[in-house]
């Protein structure tokens, strides 16, 4: 896409915007963006408390989910525990994953939703936009985040099934990197979406090709190299906290949220 497509959306967000004749569509990244820390953590914890995991995967994701939260995505760290977490799932019913993502979304993420990025999806709502998680994370889980919250729609990665029982392969790459711009394109196509039009919403230097893809960037809690970036094309940057972190806040408790 040129440099000279790109617009840096108003602070205001997309509220004060018309809506165009065409659809308009508004792509959010989870993890990071949407809720603090990794989803694929959360659901690992269920599993555990289900007998699905040991304590040493388990202290795994734990430790990817503390890494990521303060340092952003790492590519090989991704894939490690991508693959573990597909071994893992070869074997258990689609039916399984399903309860194990809505117990999640119960009994975690909703608590760590940042409550001013929610707020920027409805706001597309309210205008008419449709509004897609796009994540890495595995699409079960998106779709349960994505009917919670009243959005559009969820991609993300799917895990091939046999008759209801997954058998640990992929269908297609990981939702991640390029992959995430060219499933929105693939999307925006089908839609009849205009790219110009089109918002992106994230949080990782990974996601840099979808920013880029569309005509409106937004992005929010960034890492260190996306800062950068974002800083020298002047695109908006949000900083946002989850309720869980305001409350400990308000309680004199030190604030890690970055």
């Amino acid at each position: 896409m040129l440099e000279g497509m790109s617009t840096p959306v108003s602070d205001a967000g997309p509220a004060e915007r018309a809506p165009a004749s065409a659809p308009v569509i508004a792509f959010f990244d989870v993890d990071n963006t949407l809720l603090r820390g990794a989803s694929v953590y959360h659901l690992g914890r269920t599993a555990w408390k289900r007998g699905h995991l040991g304590w040493r995967d388990l202290t795994r994701f734990a430790w990817q989910q503390a890494r990521f939260t303060s340092v952003g995505e790492n590519h090989q760290h991704q894939l490690a525990v991508r693959d573990r977490a597909l071994e893992l799932i070869a074997g258990h019913s689609v039916a399984e994953l399903d309860e194990i993502a809505e117990e999640t979304y119960d009994s975690s993420l909703a608590a760590l939703l940042h409550e001013q990025v929610v707020a920027r999806a409805h706001d597309h709502i309210a205008q008419g936009h449709e509004v897609w998680l796009i994540t890495a994370t595995p699409h079960a889980c998106a779709r349960v985040i994505a009917e919670r919250l009243g959005l559009t729609g969820a991609m993300g990665t799917h895990i091939e099934s046999v008759d209801g029982i997954f058998t640990g392969a992929l269908v297609g790459s990981v939702m991640h990197g390029p992959h995430k711009a060219e499933a929105a394109a693939q999307l925006a196509a089908e839609k009849g979406a205009e790219l110009a039009d089109c918002w992106a919403y994230s949080d990782s230097r990974n996601d840099i090709p979808l920013l880029e893809l569309v005509g409106h960037q937004q992005v929010v809690n960034p890492d260190a190299a996306l800062t950068r970036y974002a800083q020298a094309r002047g695109w908006p940057v949000m900083r946002d906290r989850p309720r869980s972190s305001r409350r400990r806040r308000r309680d004199g408790e030190i604030d890690t949220a970055q």
